[in-house]
């Protein structure tokens, strides 16, 4: 369905069915709340690799592991306010074919996103996530030029923000926005406890959130600040002040 051209639009582009939650669920609770339409496009049910908990239960199936993670990740959307899909490309690895990759161009372009949130470009505990990140960027490009589907809209210069991996030291992240989620963690909380399948990250979760909140503060941010989020951007940003 084409977007509404008077609603804001973002558009995350998650590697796996939890990523989006641990990384971007506050961002995605807090534009959700200012009536931003927020669609996620999950890549991969992150059946094979990312679904410990549901691995260790007897008897346990592929098809099943895929079913519960969907199950997860909807609940989880619904509580952030956002539209969800599954692409279901794999898992350990993800492989993105010419198809999937005109799928998620015609989504670029219905959607018309303001901004994209994904992964870092090199994170090496997974190789998922680069690729995320390689086919955000190879799609935004397709879907900008003029001469690709006349019957479609180019999209725009749609800001890339990455955001953050699980071990940002390793994975060159450098963030420029710390972004305020204090009156939507809640919100945040409450996704996360959706995605038992990976409810170790939970706890890791919370505090990292609780840690980027004091470094919002140490950088200006009012002492209400409580919890922030971490992003890097991709392009630069575009002003007339300082």
């Amino acid at each position: 369905m084409p977007h509404d051209a008077e609603t804001p639009s973002i558009l995350v582009i998650s590697a796996h069915s939890g990523d989006f939650v641990w990384r971007a669920g506050g961002a995605i609770a807090l534009s959700a709340q200012r009536a931003c339409a927020v669609h996620v496009l999950c890549l991969s049910f992150g059946e094979r690799g990312e679904s410990q908990g549901l691995w260790k239960q007897p008897e346990m199936t592929l098809e099943r592991v895929k079913e519960a993670r969907r199950a997860e990740a909807t609940a989880a959307a619904e509580v952030l306010g956002a539209s969800i899909e599954f692409l279901d490309l794999g898992d350990y690895p993800l492989t993105v074919d010419a198809a999937a990759v005109e799928q998620i161009v015609q989504v670029l372009r219905e959607r018309q996103p303001e901004v994209l949130l994904t992964h870092v470009a090199d994170d090496p505990y997974n190789r998922d996530h680069n690729l995320a990140h390689e086919t955000t960027l190879l799609t935004r490009m397709v879907a900008q030029a003029h001469g690709h589907d006349r019957t479609t809209r180019p999209l725009g210069a749609s800001q890339v923000l990455q955001f953050e991996p699980h071990q940002p030291e390793v994975c060159g992240f450098n963030p420029d926005l710390l972004l305020d989620i204090t009156p939507v963690f809640d919100i945040k909380a409450k996704a996360m406890a959706c995605m038992t399948a990976q409810d170790h990250l939970l706890r890791y979760y919370t505090d990292l959130g609780s840690r980027r909140g004091v470094q919002a503060v140490r950088n200006g941010a009012p002492s209400t600040v409580t919890h922030a989020e971490a992003y890097q951007r991709t392009f630069p940003t575009v002003g007339s002040d300082l």
